[in-house]
Order: C-alpha cells, then sequence, then structure tokens
C-alpha cells in the first residue's frame, strides 16, 4: 500500500529533525578532531567557518525539497522546481569538499559548472510548463502582440518575428548552455590532465582563459534569452512571480561565476600574491580556496532566498494523495532533458540538410508531467490542464482559460466569435465559388 501524503505529513518531520541530529552528533565531533589533528591554521580555520555555514544551509534546503515532494501535486511545474532547489545544497558542499582537499577541487567543481546550466534549463522549463499549461493557445497570442525588440547590447539586431519563431530561438538559448557547459568542463578535466588548464590565471597561454570567455558568452546569452522571453510574456507570468525567482538563479550562477573571474584578476594585478598565501601550496590554490569560502558563506542567504521564492505552499491540496515513493523517483527522471537535446539535435540537422520543420510546437508528446522545450502537449494533457484540480493556486489565483482558445482571463466569446466570422466567411467563400460561371480567361482548351 502506498504511503499516502497525509500519512507522510504526519511523521516526516519528527524523522528528519532526528536524522540531521544524529548527523551532527556524529559530523560536528569529527571535524573538530580532524581541525586538532591539522593544527589550527587559517586554511583549517577557513574549513570549519565554511562548513558551519554548510550545516545551516542544507536543512533549509533539504525542507524546501522535501515538502515539494510531500505535496507533489503538480508534477509538471514541481519538478523543475525541484531540481533548482538542489543547486544550493550542491554547490554547498561541493565548496566545502574542495575547500578541504584544494587538489580535487577542480574534479568536484564539475558537478557544480554542470549543474548550473541544468538549472537555468529547468528554469525555463518551468515558465514554460506554467504558459502552455494556463494558455494552450500559446503561439497564436504571441503572434498578435506587439513586436518585441531586442534588449542592449543585440538593440541593433532584427527582431526575432513573435510567435514560434520568438519562443523557439529563447528555448535553443538556453538549451545551447545545457550543452556546452558540460562540454567546456570536459575539456578542462583534460587541459587539467595535460596541465596546460593553469585555472585562475589570465594568460593566453593557457586553456583556462578561452574556456571562461567562451563560457561567459554561452552563459550570457542564456540569460539574455530568458529575459528576453519574460518581456514578451511579463502579464501571462505575473501570477507566479517570476522575479524574485529569476534573481535566484541568476544571482547564484552569476555571482558565483563572476566573483571567481574577480579574483583571478585580483591574482593578476598581484594582489593575492606569493608573498602570502597562508596553508595553500600556491597562489591559484589561494584564489580556489577563497572562492570556495565565499561560496559556502552565499548559500546559506541563497537557501533561505529560495525557500520563500520556491515555496511549496501553492501546491497544497487536502484531498490529494500521492504515493510517496513516485514522487521520489520522478524527482531523479531525466528523460526530458534527453529528449530536448535529441530534439536540438535533430531541428540542426533538418536545418544543415535543408529540409527545416515547419511547425516545433505542434507534435503530440505522451509525457505527462512536461512538455518538451521544442515540442508542446498533447490535446488531451491540455484539456486535463485546463480543469480545476491540479491548478496553480498561489496570490492572486490563476483563472481557469474560458476554452483551448482562449488564455485564462480573457472572455472566451472574443475568441470564438471571430473564428465563427472567419469560418462563415470561408463559407460564403466556397459557395461563391462553386456558383460563380466560369469566365473566358479561366477556360482551359484541351486538345
Amino acid at each position: 500500500m502506498p504511503c499516502s501524503c497525509e500519512d507522510w505529513r504526519r511523521w516526516i518531520r519528527p524523522l528528519v529533525v532526528v536524522l540531521y541530529i544524529l548527523l551532527l552528533i556524529v559530523v560536528l565531533p569529527l571535524c573538530i578532531w580532524e581541525l586538532q589533528k591539522s593544527g589550527v591554521g587559517t586554511h583549517n580555520k577557513a574549513w570549519f567557518i565554511a562548513g558551519i555555514f554548510v550545516f545551516m544551509t542544507i536543512p533549509i534546503s533539504l525542507w524546501g525539497i522535501l515538502q515539494h515532494l510531500v505535496h507533489y501535486t503538480q508534477p509538471e511545474l514541481q519538478k523543475p522546481i525541484i531540481r533548482i532547489l538542489w543547486m544550493v545544497p550542491i554547490y554547498s558542499l561541493d565548496s566545502w569538499i574542495a575547500l578541504k582537499y584544494p587538489s580535487i577541487a577542480i574534479y568536484v567543481d564539475t558537478c557544480r559548472e554542470c549543474y548550473e546550466a541544468y538549472v537555468i534549463y529547468n528554469f525555463m522549463t518551468f515558465l514554460l510548463n506554467y504558459l502552455e499549461r494556463q494558455y494552450p493557445s500559446l503561439v497564436m497570442m504571441l503572434e498578435v502582440q506587439e513586436q518585441q525588440k531586442h534588449l542592449p547590447p543585440l538593440c541593433c539586431c532584427p527582431p526575432w518575428p513573435m510567435g514560434e519563431v520568438l519562443l523557439l530561438r529563447c528555448k535553443l538559448g538556453v538549451l545551447q548552455y545545457t550543452v556546452v557547459r558540460p562540454v567546456t568542463t570536459v575539456i578542462a578535466l583534460i587541459c587539467q590532465l595535460c596541465n596546460v588548464y593553469d585555472e585562475g590565471n589570465f594568460s593566453f597561454k593557457n586553456a583556462w582563459t578561452y574556456l571562461v570567455i567562451f563560457n561567459n558568452m554561452s552563459q550570457l546569452f542564456a540569460m539574455y534569452c530568458l529575459v528576453l522571453f519574460y518581456r514578451a510574456l511579463r502579464d501571462e507570468l505575473s501570477p507566479i512571480k517570476p522575479v524574485g525567482k529569476f534573481l535566484c538563479v541568476k544571482m547564484v550562477v552569476f555571482v558565483s561565476f563572476w566573483q571567481a573571474v574577480l579574483i583571478a584578476l585580483l591574482v593578476k594585478v598581484g594582489i593575492i600574491s606569493e608573498k602570502r598565501t597562508w596553508d595553500w601550496q600556491s597562489v591559484e590554490a589561494v584564489a580556489t580556496g577563497l572562492q570556495d569560502f565565499i561560496i559556502c558563506v552565499e548559500m546559506f542567504l541563497a537557501a533561505i532566498a529560495h525557500h520563500f521564492s520556491f515555496t511549496y505552499k501553492p501546491y497544497i491540496q487536502e484531498a490529494e494523495e500521492v504515493s510517496c515513493f513516485d514522487s521520489f523517483m520522478a524527482m531523479w527522471d531525466i528523460s526530458d532533458v534527453r529528449a530536448d537535446i535529441s530534439e536540438q539535435v535533430r531541428n540542426v540537422g533538418r536545418t544543415v540538410m535543408g529540409r527545416p520543420k515547419k511547425s516545433y510546437f505542434g507534435e503530440a508528446q505522451n509525457d505527462g508531467e512536461r512538455s518538451g522545450l521544442l515540442s508542446s502537449a498533447s490535446q488531451d494533457a491540455i484539456t486535463e490542464a485546463a480543469s480545476n484540480q491540479g491548478q496553480y493556486e498561489g496570490l492572486g489565483k490563476t483563472l481557469t482559460p474560458h476554452s483551448l482558445s482562449a488564455p485564462a482571463g480573457l472572455d472566451s466569446a472574443v475568441w470564438e466569435e471571430g473564428y465563427d466570422n472567419r469560418t462563415d466567411s470561408t463559407q460564403d467563400n466556397i459557395r461563391t465559388a462553386h456558383t460563380k460561371e466560369p469566365e473566358e480567361a479561366d477556360l482551359i482548351v484541351i486538345t
């Protein structure tokens, strides 16, 4: 018999508290023993202080993830939210381990850098799934809106046509970073093994400088596409308050990246130099350790921000019973990411071969949890999404669409009236075509 959501609420809180207290009882003495064994130097003091922030950060993040799993009533929205919430504990633990063992920092940082791109992808997925749930005719709505111009520094470029083209290019702009970041991370590992990486040193003789520039361009373009996407659909996204969520994602990603660049510049100009490396072996190790220490502190603040921005409260439905095991296993399902990347590769291949696909949003999809970034859900899924059950019920409750062709908050009579007029006009044209006498120019003589 599956464990219901109601039963889980009854015993999960005391269980989590007890388990975390036991973890602290075991880990804290080990950290103190390690601190005394290695000597109370600057390096170990920084590691111990960072550990305090880590053990304050993890329960906040895990509690939010746990509550979303307990109240897993809207999978297409909560699945990307849970993935985003995992960013804080992953960043925190990764930086703490790298701070203690600088020699393996580049290897453990690989997980953090790859997950960074994964978070941006999931935020785009979250926005798209909400829009497709509330506005089945999203492409049609965009086509009748005012043309969205490019933002600086691309304001001189021709604007992307509103509708399907804008949606597709924004999604591909985000998805490209999901592919670029892991690839450049693997290249960085190979360069490290070949001793040509030289992390933290701005020089055109090493690989780190080129990879930083390339990653920065890819990341900035992905963020630019997210901002452009939001500006085009600002009113439609307002019920889920996307600004706070976007800032949480953007600040963690951007701050962690640019502070690493700033620390590298401090090394380059000599503010961080070989004269004072404390317990680290080199000035590059000092730069990496400083970056990891700052991230451990910042993630505590990020955990608090994520707790309020990605709250579970809008998804609470007392009458809804969800299997604990099903919600837990859904968290690890990445089939949607694989499908989106495969679709992007196929679309690029079609374009190269001169056979581009006419529509990216008209395919049916059997995935009940989400719609792919490059295709829309089936009509059955849209009908189910338009029902009251499982609807987003945050502040300023989202309105249910009046019809499958009208967005929420817009009277379907306006859309249906236009459709009826168009239908009547089409039928009149057909009758006229059948009844009119053929003109002399229309006659064709066959010999």
